[in-house]
């Protein structure tokens, strides 16, 4: 993966939204998209994984999302339920800011 904090090309337009969106692991439904951003080089969608693992919300970089379905509302993450159950809380206090390398030590636990 070239660049994880980017979308595929041709996945998502400025203009589309997918908060609200299912978000689909690769084995099987892990919750819906809370958030989303397509800020260049820092692009994500935040999961609020439910029941799943207890409301937990996690930061999911844009280039493991795989489709969006917006018929169906779905978003496919290259990613399996366990990965994303691993994958450490959000942090709701920690500044995303311009500086790429906080999302790069944020999810370095994917090993991505």
């Amino acid at each position: 993966m070239s660049n994880l904090w980017t979308y595929r090309e041709g996945m998502i337009t400025n203009g589309d939204n997918v908060v609200g969106y299912d978000v689909e692991a690769i084995d099987g439904s892990i919750g819906k998209v809370d958030e989303s951003t397509v800020d260049t080089d820092k692009a994500h969608v935040v999961v609020d994984t439910g029941w799943w693992i207890f409301g937990k919300r996690r930061l999911i970089p844009a280039g493991t999302i795989t489709t969006v379905d917006h018929v169906d509302r779905k978003v496919a993450v290259q990613m399996t339920k366990d990965q994303i159950k691993n994958a450490p809380d959000l942090d709701e206090t920690m500044s995303f800011s311009d500086d790429r390398s906080v999302y790069d030590e944020y999810y370095t636990p994917y090993g991505w």
